[in-house]
């Protein structure tokens, strides 16, 4: 197991800090790019046909040497290495880490607890392919001998996110005569809303539940079966129109589910790392098989790519790196995830859970508090939305907001010149961040005195940007791959568990201790005097 090592032990922290007040606290980009005109070339690196540019950012080469001398002295090589080769680097549920081997197409067996786990892998890829063809090809009937059209995906959490975002992302690629739906809110408008676009016997239900006892997963997908036996009437047909992404085989044949169309995963499988794996059920549903391995595919070379290349030229560790810079010695508390792709609407969502449920911990690896900023608050939405709603805040806002820009070069709708004006956007507001606009360059430009102070922008904001030739299942395999890594550099340097997720299950706790109160009239004493006063407020008002 790699070592337990405090940031703050560290000489590279006490030389980062030292650096920091003394060297780059007052430091403008605007100074660093005309002091190298080669700064672009510099500072920024390639994957296939993805390009991360990250030299507007506020630091020179000593301070790259001293983030990477810190990922060394708190072992992130290392760290790599036990994650790879399954050692249970989750140490708080005693478990592997492995999603890296479900897009493991290389033949290299991984193993964990001394089993190779890739003939399991492969088993359950090669289950999706064929369960898939048969969907597809239409020899799989609904109960009525309609084919399959809708695929209604039950989940919460990974088990939703993950899909949601990638067929969203590569909805070019949706095999033509299948509509993909998500349901994950136990909130009932979540699924009555779905079944209104359905019909009962062209729909295939998937329930995504490792235990099938996850509660808001488990109320949905009753109520969807509820709702199709309406029209089917016989429990036998269930087995034709749900298909389970799980391990509880009991609980999934009691439902009516037929064992054979459950697809397992396994323990070393976290939710928020899951879409590789059975969960990526509707994906593969959706795309088709094929799409679905070159999203593999894309993901395992970023593998190879984080884990073998040089600090300097890894681009998930300089990403790692270069947030920690600024959420621990700027101060920065949150960082955009800025996509100019439509399609890509959903990415920056599925990151916040990504990062958040990831490195959102106060306790380090020993059980101690620690003494640093951990994971950043995660937002972002579509450019150019977001430019005519938040973009102020990131301008002119008193929070310095890190910002990763993202944009294809080919569009998969090339209409007119959208394409161009969506760009030109995207390149101006990297460049407007960076420079700002001072009060020299407004009084040029003639504006009246009393209005400099508002139009003045101080720049110096800073971004990175991935420009990808075109956002295909490779690409997008990649994109996701590099951003997991980067969570999973800044957990090993913060010294936390990245694996674990303990703080969702106090307010489940609660929750089930609460249902029971909610279902009869009496007065409910047993809390607080705020959450008494409310509850009993709601069964008045019922």
């Amino acid at each position: 197991m790699f070592p337990k090592v405090s940031p703050k032990d560290t000489k590279a922290w006490q030389q980062l800090r030292n650096h920091y007040e003394k060297e780059m606290k007052g430091v403008h980009m605007r100074s660093l790019f005309s002091a190298d005109a080669q700064r672009f070339d510099r500072y920024s690196l390639r994957l296939g046909d993805i390009l991360f540019d990250y030299s507007k950012n506020i630091f020179t080469e000593k301070t790259l040497d001293l983030l990477r001398q810190l990922a060394a002295e708190c072992a992130v090589k290392e760290a790599i290495e036990a994650m790879f080769t399954g050692e249970k680097i989750n140490q708080t549920e005693n478990r592997s880490v492995l999603h890296t081997a479900l897009r493991n197409l290389s033949g290299t067996p991984v193993f964990s607890d001394g089993k190779d786990v890739m003939p399991d892998v492969l088993r359950v890829l090669a289950q999706m392919k064929e369960f898939a063809r048969r969907i597809h090809n239409g020899e799989w009937k609904g109960y009525t001998g309609k084919k399959i059209r809708y695929i209604v995906n039950i989940g919460i959490g990974g088990s939703d996110l993950g899909p949601v975002m990638v067929t969203e992302a590569l909805r070019p690629y949706w095999k033509e005569g299948m509509q993909a739906y998500f349901v994950s809110n136990v909130d009932a408008t979540h699924i009555v809303e779905t079944l209104k676009k359905v019909t009962p016997e062209e729909t295939l239900f998937l329930i995504a539940s490792k235990t099938f006892t996850t509660q808001e997963t488990m109320t949905n997908a009753h109520s969807a079966r509820d709702w199709f036996l309406k029209a089917a009437g016989d429990e036998a047909h269930v087995a034709k129109h749900f298909a389970a992404l799980s391990t509880n085989e009991k609980d999934v044949v009691k439902f009516g589910i037929d064992k054979a169309n459950m697809f397992e995963f396994w323990d070393w499988v976290g939710g928020r790392y899951s879409l590789w794996s059975a969960i990526g059920l509707s994906i593969v549903l959706t795309i088709g098989y094929e799409n679905f391995e070159q999203l593999l595919k894309g993901a395992h070379d970023a593998d190879g790519h984080f884990r073998e290349t040089p600090f300097e030229k890894n681009i998930p560790v300089t990403m790692g790196l270069i947030g920690l810079w600024y959420t621990n010695f700027f101060g920065s508390q949150t960082e955009a995830i800025l996509p100019y792709d439509q399609y890509m609407h959903r990415f920056a969502a599925y990151f916040e859970q990504g990062n958040m449920e990831s490195n959102g911990k106060s306790v380090d690896r020993s059980g101690k508090p620690v003494e640093w900023s951990t994971g950043p608050v995660v937002w972002g939405e579509p450019g150019t939305n977001g430019q005519h709603a938040f973009y102020q805040l990131i301008h002119q806002g008193t929070t310095l907001i890190p910002c990763d820009f993202i944009a294809p070069a080919i569009s998969h709708n090339p209409l007119g010149d959208h394409h161009v004006k969506l760009l030109s956007n995207f390149f101006a507001q990297t460049e407007a961040l960076m420079n700002g606009k001072t009060v020299a360059e407004l009084e040029a430009e003639k504006v009246p005195p009393a209005l400099i102070p508002y139009k003045g922008f101080s720049g110096n904001r800073p971004t990175n940007s991935f420009l990808i030739r075109e956002i295909t299942p490779y690409t997008l395999g990649q994109l996701i791959a590099l951003y997991e890594h980067k969570i999973f550099v800044q957990g090993v340097i913060w010294d936390i568990f990245t694996f674990d997720q303990w703080g969702v299950e106090l307010g489940k706790q609660l929750a089930g201790k609460i249902l029971p109160e909610l279902v009869n009239g009496d007065e409910v004493r047993s809390h607080d005097s705020s959450t008494n006063g409310l509850i009993n407020a709601f069964k008045k008002l019922r």
